[in-house]
C-alpha cells in the first residue's frame, strides 16, 4: 500500500468501546482523522457523530465505504461480523483496524489475512496492550535479566457474573455463540492475557485446555483451564472463571524466574511487581485516557510509511489459534 499523509478513518460501529478507549484516539494522534461513522440505527449514529465530531454518518455500509477520502476502516463490531466488514474494506481498497479478538474461528482469521493480502492492504488488530507503557515495563524487566531465565507462567482470571448474564431474554453478546464464538468471555478477555504472552516470549508452542459451563446462565462456556509451552521451554497454566463468588475476584498474571518473580494484572494499571533477592519493587504506568491510542499511534506510522506495528493480521491469528487449543472440549 503506498504510503499515505494522513489517515482519513471510517469507524464501523458505535458501542461504548469506541466513546473513549478507542474512538477518540484516532483523532488525538497526529496525522489521522475519523470523517464518518456507520452505525445500525439512524438517531444514534447521528448522535454519536455530533457528539464526537465525525462529519459524516450512514446507516448503509456503502455509502460509508465510498465516501470521499476514506483511506482506513476501524471494525469495532462484535466477532461475528469481523470477516464480513473486513472483505467489504479489503475490496474497497481500505487499510483494516478490527477489534479483538480477530475473529470467531481460526478459518475466519485466516480467510480476513488472506482477504487483505490479495487487496494489498495491511492488517492490524486492536490487542492494544502490546503499546502501553504498563506491559512494555513488564518486557523490558525480562528482557533485562530481571528474574535470570524465565520458568513458568500462571494466569489467573475469576469474576463474579455480570448482572446482564442473568438476562436469559437478551444476554450480552458476548456469550451469545453465533456473535462471539462458544468460548464467551473467555474469547473476549482471555485473549489478551494470552496475546501478551506471545508478545513478551514469542508464539506459543502447544497449549491444550477444557472449557464447561458450569452454572447454566447462558449457552456459552464459562469456567476455562489449560496448560501450555512457551518459547525456550517455559511453561505455563491458566484458570478462568466468569461466574465465581465475588470473594475469588482475581486478575493476576505471574512470571516466575529462576532469581525472581513478576507479578502484574491485564485490565487495570496496578503497578507491575518485581520481587526476588530479598526486595520488592513496584512500577506503576497508569493507563492512557484512550487506551488504544499508543497501538493507534504505531498503526498511523506503519500507514505514513515509517515504524512497525506489534500487533497484526498474522500475530491475531496466532492467539486465536492459542484460544482455540485452550478451548479443547467444550462442555455445555
Amino acid at each position: 500500500m503506498t504510503p499515505l499523509s494522513e489517515i482519513r478513518g471510517a469507524q464501523i460501529g458505535c458501542g461504548d468501546v469506541t466513546e473513549k478507549k478507542s474512538g477518540p484516539a484516532f483523532d488525538r494522534v497526529p496525522h489521522s482523522r475519523r470523517i464518518a461513522v456507520l452505525g445500525r440505527d439512524p438517531a444514534k449514529v447521528q448522535a454519536y457523530a455530533a457528539r464526537h465530531g465525525i462529519p459524516f454518518a450512514t446507516t448503509e455500509v456503502t455509502a460509508l465505504l465510498h465516501h470521499p477520502g476514506i483511506n482506513a476502516v476501524y471494525i469495532a463490531t462484535p466477532p461475528g461480523s469481523h470477516l464480513h466488514y473486513t472483505r467489504l474494506a479489503a475490496a474497497a481498497g481500505k487499510a483494516v483496524y478490527v477489534e479483538k479478538p480477530m475473529a470467531r474461528t481460526l478459518a475466519e482469521c485466516e480467510e480476513m489475512i488472506a482477504l487483505c493480502r490479495q487487496a494489498g492492504v495491511p492488517l492490524f488488530v486492536a490487542y492494544y496492550r502490546r503499546a502501553l507503557p504498563k506491559f512494555l515495563r513488564v518486557k523490558s524487566l525480562l528482557e533485562s535479566g530481571a528474574i535470570g531465565r524465565p520458568l513458568h507462567a500462571i494466569i489467573r482470571y475469576h469474576c463474579p457474573p455480570r448482572a446482564a448474564d442473568l438476562d436469559r431474554a437478551a444476554p450480552p453478546w458476548r456469550v451469545q455463540s453465533d456473535l462471539a464464538g462458544p468460548g464467551g468471555y473467555f474469547i473476549d478477555m482471555a485473549s489478551h492475557q494470552l496475546d501478551l504472552l506471545d508478545w513478551l516470549f514469542g508464539p506459543v508452542r502447544h497449549a491444550a485446555g477444557a472449557a464447561h459451563n458450569t452454572r447454566g446462565l447462558y449457552s456459552a462456556a464459562d469456567t476455562f483451564s489449560g496448560h501450555f509451552t512457551l518459547a525456550d521451554g517455559v511453561s505455563g497454566a491458566g484458570s478462568w472463571c466468569f461466574v465465581a463468588d465475588a470473594s475469588a475476584t482475581c486478575d493476576e498474571t505471574e512470571i516466575l524466574g529462576e532469581m525472581g518473580t513478576i507479578r502484574f494484572s491485564t485490565f487495570d494499571d496496578a503497578p507491575v511487581q518485581l520481587s526476588g533477592r530479598g526486595k520488592m519493587e513496584q512500577f506503576a504506568h497508569p493507563f492512557p485516557d484512550h487506551v488504544h491510542q499508543p497501538l493507534i499511534e504505531t498503526m498511523v506510522g506503519v500507514l505514513r510509511g515509517a515504524g512497525q506495528c506489534p500487533s497484526t493480521g498474522e500475530s491475531a491469528l496466532r492467539t486465536n489459534r492459542v484460544v482455540a487449543e485452550l478451548l479443547g472440549e467444550i462442555v455445555l
